[in-house]
C-alpha cells in the first residue's frame, strides 16, 4: 500500500467520525457527556461495545498469540461468559437502583470517602495504563503503514492519533461514543472476515476444506490440563470469569456505556447479547491465527520474531490492496473504539469521583474540557513510555498489568457486596497498595518458592484475596451496617 493511500484511508474515516460527533454532540451538556441522558438504545450500546472490548490487542495479538499457545485463550474467554452473567443478574441491577454517574460512588456509600477515592483512583491508573497500550498497538501499525514512509517520528505519529481521538469526543462524550463505536466494530469485524476469505482464496480452499485445516491444526488446541503451567484450564477459565467482573463491571470505562441505557431491563438485554457476539468474534480471531500461519509456512514467509507483528506483516504486504485497507481499517477501528472510551470514561471518573463536579454550579464545562486536555496528554506520555520499555506481547503485558490493578477494585466491591461488616476506612488505601505489591513479590518468585508453579491471570484473584482479606481484619467494631 501506497503511503498516499494509507493517508486518504485515515482522512476519509476519520472524517465519517468527525461527521458522527457532529450531529450527536449537539446541545451537548455534561449530562450528555457522562450518561448520553439514559436514552441509548440497547442493541446500539451492545454492538458497539463488541469493537471497544475486542481492541488492537484482539485484533492483532490474539491471531499471532495462535503461534504462541494455540487456542488456550479460548479457555479464558469460557470464563468471560460467566463474569458477564455476574454483571448482568448482580452489578446492573445495583447500579441501576442507586442511579450512579460513576459506578465508585457505591464504595463512597458502602465504606467512606477514602474508600472512594481510593477506588476511582485504582480505576484512573488501570484505565490509563491498559488503554495506552491498545493504542500503542495501533500506532506501530500506523508508523509501519504510513509515517515510516516520510521519515515522522514515532511520538509525532502518537500525538496525530490521540489528537484526533480527542477532537471527535470532546463535545458529545459517551454519547458520540456509542454511536461511533457501531461503525468502529463493523470495520473491525469485516477485516478479520475479508483477511480469511482472502487467505482461503490465495490457497484454493473450499469453506469445508478451511473448517478441516483450522480444525486438525496442532494451533488449535484449547485445553491446557497441566497445573504448573500458566495456561492450565482451571486457572485461565476462573480468571477469566474475575477479570470480567474486574475489567468490565467494575471498569467506568465499559459500565458507562451500559448505564447509558433507558432501563436496567435494556442493559441487560446488551450485556446477554453482546456476550455471545463478543464469543463468536474471538474464535473468528483464533481461526485466522491458524490460517496466517499456515499462510506463511505455505509461502515460505519468515515469521516474525514478534508474533504481533505477523498480522500486519501479511495484511500489508502479501493479501492485496483490498485487505490491506480493510486491515488498516480494522486497526483504526480497534484503536479509536477503545481508546475514546477510555478517554471519556477517564474524564467523567475525574470529574465526578475526585472534582465533585456535578455538584458544583460554576464552570462545570470548562472544567470536563480541561480535564479531557489533561487525559490526553498523559495517555500520549504513558504510550512514549511504554514504547521505549516493550519487550512482551502485548496482550500479556495488559493483562498481567491489569492483575494487579484491578484486584483491589474486586476486592473491594466483593467485600462490600458479600458482606455488611464495616470497615475503618481511613485505613482501605493503605491495604490496597499492599495487596499489589505482595501480588507482585509472589508472582516473581511462585516457580522458587512453589514447586515450579507459574501464576497466570489468576494473579488477579490472589490479589483480590489479600485485598478482601485485609479489609475483614480492618472491620470497625460496633459499627456494622
Amino acid at each position: 500500500m501506497t503511503p498516499l493511500l494509507v493517508f486518504g484511508v485515515i482522512a476519509i474515516y476519520f472524517l465519517v467520525l468527525l461527521g458522527i460527533s457532529y450531529f450527536t454532540s449537539k446541545k451537548a451538556d455534561n449530562n450528555t457527556f457522562f450518561t448520553a441522558n439514559r436514552q441509548s438504545p440497547w442493541y446500539l450500546v451492545a454492538y458497539g461495545m463488541v469493537g471497544a472490548s475486542l481492541s488492537g490487542v484482539t485484533f492483532i495479538s490474539v491471531p499471532g498469540e495462535v503461534g504462541n499457545s494455540n487456542w488456550t485463550y479460548l479457555q479464558f474467554v469460557m470464563g468471560n461468559m460467566v463474569g458477564y452473567a455476574v454483571i448482568a443478574f448482580i452489578l446492573i441491577p445495583l447500579f441501576y437502583k442507586l442511579r450512579l454517574v460513576s459506578i465508585y460512588e457505591y464504595l463512597k456509600d458502602r465504606f467512606g470517602q477514602h474508600s472512594y477515592y481510593t477506588g476511582s483512583a485504582f480505576f484512573l491508573v488501570s484505565q490509563t495504563i491498559g488503554a495506552s497500550f491498545r493504542l500503542f498497538l495501533a500506532a506501530v501499525v500506523l508508523q509501519i503503514a504510513f509515517f515510516d514512509a516520510f521519515g515522522i517520528p514515532f511520538f509525532v505519529t502518537v500525538l496525530t492519533t490521540i489528537v484526533l481521538i480527542w477532537l471527535y469526543t470532546f463535545r458529545g462524550g459517551i454519547k458520540t461514543i456509542v454511536w461511533t463505536d457501531t461503525l468502529q466494530t463493523t470495520f473491525l469485524l469485516l477485516a478479520v472476515v475479508i483477511s480469511i476469505y482472502m487467505i482461503v482464496d490465495q490457497m484454493g480452499l473450499g469453506f469445508s476444506e478451511m473448517i478441516s485445516t483450522v480444525s486438525e491444526s496442532k494451533m488449535s488446541t484449547i485445553f491446557d490440563w497441566d497445573w504448573r503451567s500458566d495456561r492450565n484450564f482451571y486457572k485461565t477459565f476462573l480468571a477469566g470469569i474475575f477479570i470480567t467482573i474486574a475489567m468490565n463491571g467494575l471498569d467506568q470505562n465499559v459500565m458507562q456505556k451500559n448505564l447509558t441505557c433507558k432501563n436496567q431491563k435494556d442493559a441487560q438485554k446488551n450485556i446477554f447479547w453482546f456476550s455471545i457476539t463478543f464469543f463468536v468474534s474471538t474464535v473468528l480471531f483464533l481461526a485466522l491465527g491458524v490460517l496466517l500461519y499456515k499462510f506463511a509456512m505455505d509461502q515460505g514467509i519468515s515469521i516474525p520474531e514478534q508474533s504481533d507483528e505477523l498480522y500486519p506483516l501479511l495484511a500489508l504486504n502479501h493479501f492485496g490492496i483490498l485487505a490491506g485497507i480493510v486491515f488498516l481499517l480494522g486497526i483504526i477501528a480497534a484503536a479509536f473504539s477503545s481508546a475514546d472510551s477510555a478517554l471519556t470514561a477517564l474524564t467523567t471518573s475525574f470529574c465526578v469521583d475526585i472534582l465533585d463536579l456535578p455538584n458544583k454550579k460554576a464552570h462545570q464545562k470548562r472544567t470536563r474540557l480541561w480535564v479531557h486536555i489533561g487525559f490526553t496528554v498523559l495517555m500520549f506520555l504513558v504510550i512514549i513510555i511504554f514504547n521505549s520499555l516493550n519487550d512482551t506481547s502485548v496482550v500479556s503485558a495488559v493483562f498481567k498489568v491489569a492483575g494487579f490493578t484491578y484486584g483491589p477494585l474486586l476486592g473491594l466491591f466483593a467485600f462490600g457486596l458479600l458482606n455488611k461488616r464495616a470497615v475503618k476506612d481511613r485505613f482501605v488505601p493503605v491495604i490496597c497498595i499492599l495487596a499489589p505489591i505482595i501480588s507482585v513479590i509472589l508472582d516473581q518468585n511462585s516457580v522458587a518458592w512453589f514447586n515450579g508453579y507459574q501464576f497466570g491471570f489468576e494473579i488477579l484473584l490472589v490479589n483480590a484475596g489479600l485485598t478482601f482479606l485485609g479489609l475483614w481484619l480492618n472491620y470497625s467494631k460496633g459499627n456494622l451496617k
